[in-house]
């Protein structure tokens, strides 16, 4: 054989082997020898896949809320789960690596923070889980709670566990203007153990009043329920509380001032247990009229004219007095019942001299039980209500303080907003 011929049949031997080769590689198609680049030991993607699942824990893991989520709950967020499994490990932080606490379920099932998350705050939730076989299995999400700028609160009145009078009005100032009234009144619920119906009013966006159509029953308990998570108050702006609030009412006690007699009675369950000489306002000054609920007691505070509209020539207050004794207030706009040391004793009973409050007979310093003005502020409380009458003024706006009883029940029920 020629060089020639050589050469030529060990290029078609190549091309012919080359043929072969490619066609091994790139076919897919045809029966499984079992006979392959790895001298037969290769395995199907099926085989793979079935491998990895015998690897993997059979345990799920939920968070709540979801990856990624804004405007989360302070109340309800942060929860774990656990399906096919048990919870080992939950560490949740704050962006800066602030830890929060939190405690797994005795079941091991499910983990929550042992408190109220923050507003406005970047959370990160890492949670490890196991199956029955000891499989780990791994969960990490991160949520930003809802900002003060979007959300509400209410900050209420009276407090939990207090007694009160009889008078007391569940009272709620909303640090938001409430444009979806209605649904915001359906988070709210007051009941008491009397029986007695109990209606809510709003007077304007920002506060809603609950009272019965009489008032409380005495030694009765109220309880206010907040439901207001997640509740949208307006566009875009959602409730964050979730409260119960339990109050006791206290004795039934009303007292009746008379600016033409210059007395107040105080009773207690319509007996009356001490009559009392005031002086209430001058000709000038009348003291409004009407049905007024103690808000605040203070054994000594500081009345300045100028703070309510009594002003000199200079601007400067027709009064500044530091240190009234035994003052209760009645209303926003600055009427009070307190003690009175700077007048002299012969008013009281006998002449209307204040610019708008009650005062009875007391001393500088507030330190003598025996005075009109010590005795009835020791035996007030927040609540009570005090009636004032024959002044000749006009009677006390509803909103001024917490005096919705000067509005008959029919007004009362057509301001609910359900």
């Amino acid at each position: 054989m020629t060089d020639g011929k050589r050469r030529r049949g060990l290029t078609a031997a190549s091309a012919l082997l080359g043929g072969v080769m490619v066609l091994s590689a790139c076919s897919g198609g045809g029966e499984d020898t079992g006979s392959g680049g790895d001298g037969g030991k290769g395995t199907s993607q099926a085989q793979v896949d079935e491998a990895a699942a015998k690897k993997t824990s059979e345990a799920q893991i939920e968070i709540t809320p979801k990856d990624g989520s804004n405007n989360a709950s302070i109340n309800n967020s942060a929860a774990v789960a656990v399906t096919k499994g048990t919870l080992t490990e939950v560490k949740m932080t704050t962006t800066d690596g602030t830890a929060v606490e939190g405690e797994i379920s005795a079941d091991k099932k499910s983990w929550k923070p042992s408190g109220q998350l923050e507003r406005a705050t970047t959370y990160k939730l890492a949670a490890t889980a196991e199956d029955s076989e000891g499989r780990a299995a791994h969960e990490n999400a991160s949520f930003t709670t809802v900002s003060p700028t979007n959300s509400f609160i209410g900050t209420f009145t009276p407090d939990d566990g207090s007694t009160v009078g009889v008078g007391m009005p569940v009272s709620i100032n909303f640090d938001k203007a409430i444009t979806n009234k209605a649904e915001v009144q359906k988070g709210i619920t007051v009941s008491t153990t009397s029986g007695q119906e109990v209606a809510c009013h709003w007077f304007n966006a920002n506060r809603m009043d609950c009272r019965p159509e009489d008032y409380w029953q005495e030694s009765s308990t109220v309880t206010l329920k907040l439901a207001l998570d997640g509740v949208e108050g307006a566009e875009g702006v959602y409730g964050v509380q979730q409260k119960t609030v339990n109050f006791k009412i206290g004795r039934n006690q009303v007292s009746i001032v008379d600016a033409d007699t210059k007395q107040m009675k105080v009773t207690q369950n319509g007996k009356t247990i001490r009559t009392i000489p005031i002086s209430a306002g001058s000709p000038e000054n009348k003291t409004y009229e009407g049905k007024m609920v103690i808000s605040e007691k203070f054994k000594e505070t500081r009345m300045n004219g100028a703070t309510v509209g009594f002003t000199d020539d200079d601007g400067e207050g027709e009064y500044d007095i530091k240190d009234v004794p035994h003052a209760m207030r009645l209303s926003t706009s600055g009427t009070f019942i307190h003690g009175n040391y700077w007048g002299a004793k012969s008013i009281f009973g006998s002449a209307n001299t204040s610019h708008g409050c009650v005062g009875l007979a007391d001393v500088k310093g507030a330190d003598d039980p025996n005075t009109p003005g010590s005795w009835f502020y020791d035996n007030s409380i927040v609540g009570d209500v005090v009636v004032v009458q024959n002044t000749g003024d006009k009677t006390i706006a509803p909103d001024n303080g917490l005096n919705g009883w000067n509005m008959d029940w029919a007004q009362w029920k057509a301001g609910s907003a359900v």
